[in-house]
This record gives C-alpha cells, sequence and structure tokens, in this order.
C-alpha cells in the first residue's frame, strides 16, 4: 500500500497526498495514510462523514474525480477547507474502488503553480493508482480483515535527497559558510535539521538546542501566528515565503522560506519591521499560543456552524477535537432538572457512563463543580484528581483529564471531559486554547438545543394535526405516507385526509401548505379542519374548495396552499375531483392502463377570495387505484415535471394493486432527496 501510494503522488506529479478507507457498514472514510505534508496539517480531516461537505466526501458518494484549483475556487466549492488552509493550492479528491465495493478515497495535492486543469496523464495515472490501491485495499480487507481507523495514520518518509560526495559536502558547508547571514533547513514537520553558526549566532540560541526542535518551541519569540503561518503556506502553495519577527528585545530579523519536497531551506539576515510587504508583515509577541490553535479555532467554527441538532454538535465536536488535541475520549455534559446529564459521548463505554449519567447537581465531581463555577480543571495525573476528589474511582484507564465550561451568553450550559490514555501536561497556552475552543462547542450547543426544543414542539405539533388512523370505509382499501422535507425543521404542511361521509360515500383530501415551518403546520391543521367540515356538510368537491378559499384569504396567514379534493360514490363506483393549484391524480385502471386525471387546477387556495373551481366526473371501479400525492413526489431540479408524473405512473402501473401499502412504499423509495415534504394516498375500491 505505502509503495502504490508513493507511486501515484510520485507519478502524478503532485508534492503530497491523504489515503482514505471506507470501513464496511461505516459512514465516514479514515485517514490511514498521509504523504508529503505534516500530520499537524493533515489532522483536522483524520475523520471524514460521506455527507460532509469535503472533496474527498463528494468523490466518494458521487463515484467521480473531483478537482479544486486557487483559494477562491476552494472557497466557492469547499469553504471549510479554504478557512482552515487559506492558502494557493491544488487538490484532486478520486473514490478508490475494487471490483466489489468502494473502499476509501484519496486526495492529491499540486502547487499553486498548477495548470488550471488535469492533463489527461495526469488523470489516467490517478485512476490508475486509485485502481491498484482498490485491489490492495480489497486484499487487506479479505486477508486480514478491516483496516484500523482509530490509530494516528501513517507518514511515508519523504524522498531521499541524493547523497552529495565527500568533497561536494566539504564545498557545500564552505558555500553556505561564506553567504551573509545565516541558514538553516526544516523538515516536512517544521523541525530543524540543519542550522549554521551565523544563524545561530542571529537567532541568539546554542546550536545543539536548535537541531531536533520546532523553532516556535525552541524560541518563544517566535511562538506568534504570523510565523507558523508563513510554514504552512509555503508548505501548502509551495511557493517561497518572507517575514520578519522581533527578537527581544530590539532585534529585527528577516526569514526568507523555500519549500521543496523534503523540507524547506529558510535564509536569516537582519532586517527591519514590515520590509517584506504586507502579506508577510511581522507581528509582535502574542503569548504562548501557537498557530495551530488558531486552525483548529477556526476549523471547529466553520464546523460547528453546520450542527443541527445536539447530536450533530456532539458528533463534530467529536470528529474534530479529538485528532486535533490527541485526546482519547470526550463526553459532553449538560444540567436539566437538577441533574446532570450525559448528552453525548465519545471514547467511552455506555455501561462506564452509566453509573455517572444524571448525577444530582450538588454531587462532588468535576463536571458538576466546573458548570457551577465555570472555571476548568485539568488533571495530569489521576493522584491529582483523587486528592481534588478522594470519592473519585479510577476506572476509565485514562491518565489525564481536562474539564472545561461550555460557556454561552455569559454563562456555564454544560461541561465538556477531554480524556488523555497517555500522560499529558497542560501548559498554560493549552488550557487557553482548550477553554476557547470549549467555548465554541458552548455557543453550539446553545443554539441545537434551541432548535431540538423547536424541533419537538412542531414534531408534536403536526402529529397532534395530522390523522393518527384512517377511518375504516367499508369497500375500500387505503394507504397513506408521510416523509418530512430533511430541510428546516423536518416538518411542514404536507397533509392528507380520509373523511368517512356516510356508508356507501367518502372524501379524501391531500394538500400542500407552503413553508417548512411551524407556521406551515399550523395552517395546514386549519385547511385539514376546514376541507374535513365542508366535506361531511354535503358540499362537492369544487365548493369545498372555495369554501376553504374564502376562509385562506379571510385569514391572510401570508401562505398559499395547494389541495385535491375527491368525493367517492361507492355504490356507483363513480368519484368527482377538484384541484386547488395541485398536481393532478392518477388512475390505474383494473387493467393496468394509467391515466391522469386532466382537471383544470385552479388558483392555490388563499389568493383570490371569489375563486371558482372546476370539477370531474371519473369512473373509480373495483381494483382501480387512485393516487394523490404532493409535489415533492416527484419535482427534482433540472426534472421536466411532465417527464417526472410519468416516471410516477410507470412505477404504479407495475406495482400490485392488491397490495396498496407495498406499493405506496415503492412509491417513496423512488422519491427524490427529500427537500420538500412529500403526502401520498392510495386509494382501491373493493367489490
Amino acid at each position: 500500500m505505502d509503495s502504490a501510494m508513493a507511486a501515484v503522488v510520485r507519478e502524478s506529479g503532485a508534492f503530497g497526498g491523504l489515503l482514505y478507507v471506507l470501513p464496511p457498514g461505516d459512514n465516514a472514510l479514515w485517514q490511514v495514510l498521509v504523504a508529503g505534508v505534516p500530520q499537524e496539517v493533515a489532522a483536522p480531516w483524520r475523520r471524514v462523514g460521506l455527507a460532509d461537505p469535503m472533496p474527498v466526501a463528494d468523490a466518494v458518494r458521487e463515484r467521480r474525480l473531483v478537482w479544486g484549483n486557487g483559494r477562491e475556487e476552494m472557497a466557492r466549492q469547499y469553504p471549510r477547507v479554504a478557512l482552515v488552509l487559506p492558502y494557493d493550492f491544488a487538490l484532486a479528491a478520486a473514490p478508490i474502488v475494487s471490483e466489489t465495493a468502494v473502499r476509501g478515497g484519496l486526495v492529491l495535492l499540486w502547487p499553486a503553480d498548477h495548470g488550471a486543469r488535469l492533463t489527461t496523464g495526469e488523470r489516467e495515472v490517478i485512476e490508475e493508482g486509485c485502481r491498484r490501491l482498490g485491489g490492495i485495499v480489497e486484499g487487506v480487507v479479505t486477508r486480514d480483515g478491516p483496516l484500523l481507523t482509530g490509530d494516528r495514520p501513517r507518514t511515508l518518509p519523504p524522498p531521499r535527497p541524493r547523497t552529495p560526495s565527500p568533497f561536494e559536502a566539504a564545498a557545500l558547508s564552505a558555500f553556505v559558510d561564506r553567504l551573509p547571514g545565516g541558514s538553516c533547513a526544516l523538515d516536512l514537520d517544521g523541525r530543524v535539521t540543519f542550522v549554521t553558526p551565523g544563524a545561530a549566532a542571529l537567532l541568539g540560541a546554542d546550536r545543539t538546542g536548535l537541531v531536533g526542535a520546532l523553532p516556535w518551541e525552541a524560541l518563544p519569540w517566535m511562538d506568534v501566528p504570523h510565523v507558523e503561518d508563513r510554514y504552512r503556506a509555503a508548505l501548502v502553495s509551495r511557493r517561497p515565503q518572507a517575514f520578519t519577527v522581533l527578537r527581544p528585545p530590539d532585534t529585527w530579523l528577516a526569514f526568507e522560506l523555500y519549500p521543496d519536497a523534503t523540507g524547506l531551506s529558510v535564509r536569516i539576515a537582519r532586517g527591519a519591521p514590515g520590509e517584506e510587504g504586507p502579506e508577510a508583515r511581522s507581528v509582535p509577541t502574542a503569548g504562548p499560543s501557537r498557530a495551530t490553535v488558531l486552525y483548529h479555532l477556526m476549523h471547529l467554527a466553520s464546523t460547528l456552524t453546520e450542527a443541527v441538532g445536539v447530536q450533530d454538535v456532539v458528533e463534530q465536536t467529536a470528529d474534530q477535537l479529538l485528532p486535533a488535541l490527541g485526546a482519547q475520549a470526550m463526553v459532553v455534559m449538560a444540567p436539566e432538572d437538577g441533574r446532570l446529564k450525559i448528552v453525548g459521548y465519545r471514547g467511552y463505554s455506555p455501561d462506564l457512563l452509566e453509573h455517572y449519567d444524571a448525577a444530582p447537581l450538588d454531587s462532588a465531581l468535576p463536571g458538576v463543580d466546573v458548570v457551577a463555577t465555570g472555571v476548568p480543571g485539568f488533571w495530569t495525573t489521576f493522584d491529582e484528581l483523587h486528592e481534588a476528589y478522594p470519592a473519585s474511582v479510577h476506572e476509565d484507564g485514562m491518565a489525564a483529564w481536562a474539564v472545561l465550561p461550555l460557556i454561552a451568553s455569559g454563562r456555564p450550559i454544560g461541561s465538556l471531559l477531554l480524556a488523555y490514555v497517555r500522560p499529558h501536561v497542560f501548559p498554560p497556552g493549552e488550557r487557553a486554547a482548550l477553554t476557547s475552543l470549549a467555548g465554541l462547542v458552548g455557543q453550539a450547543l446553545d443554539r441545537a438545543r434551541l432548535y431540538d426544543a423547536k424541533h419537538h414542539l412542531a414534531h408534536r405539533l403536526q402529529s397532534a394535526l395530522l390523522p393518527h388512523t384512517l377511518p375504516r370505509v367499508p369497500r375500500l382499501n387505503v394507504a397513506a405516507r408521510y416523509l418530512p422535507a430533511a430541510s428546516g425543521l423536518g416538518v411542514g404542511g404536507d397533509f392528507y385526509d380520509l373523511i368517512r361521509l356516510d356508508e356507501h360515500t367518502a372524501g379524501a383530501t391531500i394538500g400542500d401548505v407552503q413553508g417548512h415551518n411551524v407556521d406551515a403546520a399550523a395552517l395546514m391543521g386549519q385547511v385539514r379542519t376546514a376541507v374535513h367540515a365542508h366535506a361531511t356538510a354535503g358540499a362537492r368537491p369544487d365548493d369545498v374548495l372555495a369554501r376553504t378559499n374564502r376562509l385562506l384569504t379571510d385569514l391572510d396567514p401570508g401562505l398559499f396552499t395547494s389541495c385535491a379534493y375527491v368525493h367517492l360514490d361507492l355504490a356507483t363506483h363513480r368519484a368527482c375531483v377538484a384541484l386547488a393549484g395541485h398536481p393532478p391524480p392518477l388512475i390505474r385502471h383494473a387493467d393496468g392502463r394509467m391515466e391522469p386525471l386532466r382537471v383544470p387546477p385552479g388558483l392555490l387556495l388563499g389568493i383570490e377570495p371569489d375563486t371558482l373551481y372546476a370539477s370531474l366526473e371519473f369512473d373509480l371501479p373495483p381494483g382501480s387505484v387512485l393516487a394523490l400525492y404532493t409535489d415533492g413526489l416527484v419535482e427534482a431540479p433540472g426534472v421536466d415535471l411532465d417527464d417526472a408524473i410519468a416516471a410516477l405512473a410507470g412505477l404504479l402501473e407495475a406495482g400490485d394493486p392488491a397490495d396498496l401499502d407495498e406499493m405506496a412504499d415503492t412509491l417513496i423509495r423512488h422519491a427524490p432527496a427529500p427537500d420538500d415534504d412529500i403526502a401520498l394516498l392510495l386509494i382501491s375500491p373493493r367489490a
């Protein structure tokens, strides 16, 4: 696998790549190999959900090659990627498919000067590489079972540079020493691999203390966001970068970074503030937090803006924070009815957490105290934790813990536990960073709880307004289905009803109120009630709609409604239908022929108070099926409505009229993605 990955990176001309696997039955891609970029840069995307707005997720889900080139294009297509890596670079993502299944995804990265499109040769290399990787992954899965996905992904070593002869090495050393200023080299992880005496003198540090260290850790005055940002920019764009920084107390140093596949060469000279231009101006020392924290903050913030409910917040937080911070477990807690409830977790067993769930708010527990005080707690060993909480028992097998307040509107609304399986020290900079990250989670959790409350209320309202069961009408088979929209609150204004009028007659109605919110659901209840009342009063279908329309225009709800009403005479096997801006009903005759009922649709309800509606009488003998549906069952972007209705008719024609439930399930399964509500009512008279 390593050699195949290295080959596709090399032969495509990319400078780096990420290999993901899709475990069988999983809904997320897991990073298993990293090439050409540091683990730290790739960490925010170690786990990518198949539904995430990310290039590799789109490539795998849609089985296509995804391409993006440049900062502006990336910002338009994938703002989450552009926010975390705001640099110019090119990216391709492709699915890895074996002979039997989708096995994962491949991401390749090119320098900023790549052409606007992939060449034919590059595409062929990517396709061949993905086929080869797909076969390898399938072989590993068949032989050894699913690849382990919880571990840190492996990093492929960079290509080995040419080894100079002893004479060349001596000449190179002399050449570097003669250059003014100083020079040093960094590997792809940012660690110093070589430093000249001149560079050490300018930096004011001993050479032995620099080699093997990250500059911003060995030299506190370089621990500023701008320094690591330029290092990341050089790595990701593969373009030279420059910046100046102040070495206390008053020495300005100018740095020039020159990247390649093996690392970075750095030139250091005395400089002046801002002399290299506005893009690389110096930033004063800003304390102990590093640029990495800013990247994680931005990435978590952009991710949480897409979280909707509480469980979304928990999943997104776990996906982003655990790999980025090196933690192995997480618990999100929030007070409710005098107790601290666990609202989500990752990395712990349910049996262990069951003991701590719903702890009283006067319990001596870290999570309770953090909610009460808003002060975070950090424990680097269990002894420290036990000293603070003598009743605590070491049950989770972890070695270090951080419990952080989730703050929203200036008050704690919960607590976040992070646990580390290895000993972990929390320096002041990291403590501040963790607290900031928890603040983002707190704000998102507060919004999500409000959304969940509205969602629950809306569903209860809609459940109360839709019929729980349909009445039993002699000699009539009926099947009904309702599917809420995927967007918004998941509720809306689609409705249906079956009304038993007397022993031989019944009414059937279906409609669609504009919108997917509580207002639409409330208006839906009013429309359904009005139709029911006018139908039971004996009004004809056209009069039912006209009277309901007058009521809606008097109420002036600001929303419009489509509606269909059918009067069924089961003694004569005749029916009459009227439409108000609604899609045409379909009738499947007893001999299998399909026919749309061409009724003038009339205006939507709620527009003009004096609107008149046409009606159409038709035969509905035993064995025939009448299909009433809302537009969500047929409408889809880019699809002609008449073609969609014809396709629906084809499904009805192929169905079994003796099994309306199976027929209804088939129609729902073939519906477009539910961006709109779907209501369906199938009616079939019996002899």
